[in-house]
């Protein structure tokens, strides 16, 4: 075996730029967040007038920036890894490694995980919850709804993942992460 398909590798640098435009698109919920938080800061320390519904709308863009950035950070390697073995072993043995993990622990996990939040989000838009933080009172829905896509972003970039593991378990070639597709 000489490593992945060369329509294996074109499904990877899809689903790479896939994750890097989303996780880019996500990002900008950073701007709304800190122009919230800068509101309510002003607003309380110089005015003495603080609002009802900024700690909600903050907990909820960060929750939803930190749950929807976890695919984007799979992509960049950014999530945390022991490397003290890992890093002395082969790359064909970190393929092997890697391979089994996603296979075994990741897909397995993000499945169930994904099934579970799902029928939260449900519960939640059919009840038509609302949160008991503070007065305001916004719904949960949508913000419980943000677990399960994330579990389905974070599938879609562990399928790339995983034939980039597979390619370096064969090969001892390890895939760049920054594969950019060209449209």
């Amino acid at each position: 075996m000489t490593g992945i398909t060369p329509q294996l590798l074109a499904a990877t640098r899809w689903i790479d730029y896939f994750t890097d435009r989303t996780g880019l698109l996500i990002a900008w919920l950073n701007i709304p967040l800190v122009l919230i938080v800068s509101y309510e800061v002003i607003l309380r320390y110089f005015f003495s007038r603080p609002t009802i519904w900024a700690f909600d709308l903050t907990y909820m863009l960060y929750g939803t920036i930190f749950m929807l950035g976890a695919a984007y950070a799979l992509l960049k390697g950014a999530h945390i890894r022991t490397d003290f073995f890992f890093e002395h072993w082969s790359k064909r043995t970190q393929g092997v490694i890697d391979s089994v993990a996603y296979i075994v622990f990741f897909f397995p996990s993000l499945i169930l995980f994904l099934l579970v939040s799902w029928q939260e989000g449900w519960y939640a838009y059919v009840i038509n919850e609302t949160s008991e933080q503070t007065p305001w009172r916004p719904i949960l829905w949508p913000f419980k709804w943000v677990v399960p896509l994330t579990c389905i972003l974070l599938m879609v970039q562990g399928v790339s993942e995983t034939i980039k593991s597979l390619h370096a378990a064969y090969t001892g070639i390890v895939l760049d992460h920054k594969v950019k597709v060209e449209l």
